[in-house]
């Protein structure tokens, strides 16, 4: 093999190698009529200004991303992180993974929420999930799966 045509393989081999650990996440959408007054808050879509997307845990922001590579659009967070004084006015629970960087409610515009959770059952990050009735996000949570679970512990009717 010619020394050019020896690199040009290197160089497409190579290329084709790191693309491949790029994230999806990268080429999602953040656009279209659904992301009509939200804001970005670090490099985060969040509903409103009350909405905290700094404290994101490196566990959680890879599985924002999968969500984001999946539906190819970018989430919205309902909520994030929450001091203690947020978290009892938001009615979170004393232990609330919110509280520790861990969890976030969040939805897709355009992607209907079961498609949401169906994804979240599959992921082996999400540690808990929480579904509202009536409501267009759901939670992801990190924490660690107890012993003998296979999806994430579910509870508010998922």
């Amino acid at each position: 093999m010619p020394p050019i045509a020896r690199s040009l393989a290197a160089i497409i081999t190579t290329a084709t190698v790191l693309a491949g650990c790029l994230p999806m996440a990268l080429f999602a959408s953040g656009s279209g009529s659904g992301y009509s007054g939200v804001r970005q808050d670090w490099g985060t879509y969040v509903a409103s200004k009350q909405v905290n997307a700094f404290c994101i845990s490196p566990k959680l922001r890879f599985v924002i991303w999968e969500f984001e590579g999946r539906f190819g659009k970018k989430v919205v967070m309902q909520s994030g992180y929450r001091d203690t004084a947020h978290n009892n006015a938001a009615g979170g629970a004393s232990n609330s993974f919110h509280t520790k960087c861990m969890a976030a409610d969040f939805y897709i515009p355009g992607v209907p929420k079961d498609q949401l959770i169906a994804f979240a059952r599959n992921l082996p990050s999400v540690g808990g999930l929480g579904c509202y009735p009536g409501r267009n996000f759901i939670h992801v949570d990190v924490r660690d799966r107890p012993r003998g679970y296979r999806g994430p512990v579910t509870f508010s009717g998922c």
